[in-house]
């Protein structure tokens, strides 16, 4: 079974302990109802930097990421039904799929 990455992008992060455990529950929620399928569960990041030939910058792009999973599924298809449950599309955000592909060296 293919793995596909999703991009988390967006969101805003929680402004009080009420918010946060909301969120929390959210996620836990989602990764309990997709738990095997879940490679990696991933984690939120910190300011990107963006590096090009031209050098790097603090912006992280026009839409930075915000965090990432793993996950396992039969196709995209599969892939993107699972992410559309997804916490960070509730909130606001989005994820973007792309599946993992592995290569031989």
């Amino acid at each position: 079974m293919p793995d596909f990455m999703f991009v988390y992008h967006g969101g805003k992060p929680p402004e009080s302990q009420e918010a946060i455990d909301k969120a929390m529950a959210a996620w836990g929620k989602w990764m309990q109802d997709h738990g095997p399928a879940l490679t990696d569960a991933g984690n939120p990041v910190g300011m990107s930097k963006t590096v090009t030939s031209s050098g790097t910058t603090d912006n992280g792009g026009a839409n930075p990421v915000s965090g990432y999973s793993i996950v396992s599924a039969a196709d995209i298809a599969e892939a993107c039904r699972i992410a559309s449950s997804n916490p960070m599309v509730a909130g606001g955000g989005s994820v973007e799929v792309a599946e993992i592909v592995p290569i031989s060296m």
